[in-house]
């Protein structure tokens, strides 16, 4: 599929908040993308300019556009919804500022998610400071498999799929695991009618691990914690959008689950076993296989 763009365009959506040292490379990976048509929604979560940044590197690209949350540290939703509101292709997909795509994402998800309303691919965990790989989402792979909701929420490992912009809606107050609510609406939305989505099964999205991070902070335990709690009163006020009852409760039990794994983590953590949660997970020995 390399270099076909059949006409499918993607707003990637590039939440930066402090993020000068990293967006050079988030946005490099998009230009070295086979499938060209996309569009690049850079949103400024810090009130800096990120446009220069990038300029001071070489890298001016017509396919870059800018915008920001008229705040300083709304959180990747709010950033997210931000650029939302400025994206204009038929596809969206998210890109956080310190991780990147690997060549050939975009021309692998794009055609999926354009037939089936959204794609997920493998991930794959790298330590940032020296692109030492420590491991993927699942066991990498070849072609296209399944992934149904019962997969999805053993995972431990962010998502970030390609989806129809229809399909692409963040929380302004889910500041912990947004990610796992919006791909649950994902699942509500689409995954009725077939009990999965698309996985490209080779590691496409590479999700850093990088000191100073959310997950390296000596408080992201209490903050998981505080995170879930939330979530949970949200699904029992009114659902998080989501309309399956039965995909609300069994939402709620892997809520539950994350809740026992992040108490454990806690005190790994305390006991200086572990410097982040994805270090937590090699410990236990965590790991999966793609489904389908």
């Amino acid at each position: 599929m390399t270099g076909r763009t059949e006409g499918v365009g993607v707003s990637v959506i590039v939440a930066a908040y402090r993020a000068h040292g990293t967006i050079e490379r988030a946005v490099r990976s998009l230009l070295v993308q086979g499938w060209t048509a996309w569009q690049a929604v850079i949103v400024s979560d810090d009130g800096t300019d990120y446009r220069a940044t990038l300029r001071a590197a070489g890298i001016d690209d017509p396919r870059l556009k800018f915008t920001d949350t008229g705040a300083v540290g709304a959180g990747a939703p709010a950033a997210r919804s931000a650029g939302l509101a400025c994206a204009t292709l038929p596809l969206v997909a998210p890109l956080d500022a310190d991780d990147l795509y690997r060549p050939g994402r975009l021309e692998n998800l794009a055609p999926l998610a354009l037939a089936h309303g959204a794609a997920f691919d493998n991930v794959a965990v790298v330590r940032d400071e020296d692109g030492t790989p420590l491991s993927t989402l699942f066991a990498a792979g070849q072609g296209v498999g399944r992934l149904d909701t019962d997969g999805f929420l053993e995972t431990s490992v962010p998502m970030f799929p390609v989806v129809r912009r229809d399909l692409a809606r963040w929380e302004g107050d889910i500041d912990f695991c947004d990610d796992l609510v919006f791909n649950m609406r994902i699942f509500d939305r689409i995954a009725g009618r077939t009990g999965a989505v698309p996985l490209v099964r080779v590691p496409l999205y590479e999700y850093r691990q990088r000191a100073g991070s959310i997950t390296f902070s000596a408080d992201s335990g209490d903050r998981a914690e505080r995170g879930y709690r939330h979530v949970l009163g949200r699904l029992a006020d009114d659902g998080l959008g989501i309309a399956d009852a039965g995909l609300r409760a069994r939402f709620a039990a892997a809520v539950e689950r994350k809740r026992a794994l992040n108490t454990a983590y806690g005190a790994a953590q305390k006991a200086g076993l572990c410097a982040n949660f994805q270090e937590f997970l090699a410990l236990r020995g965590a790991g999966g296989g793609i489904p389908g």
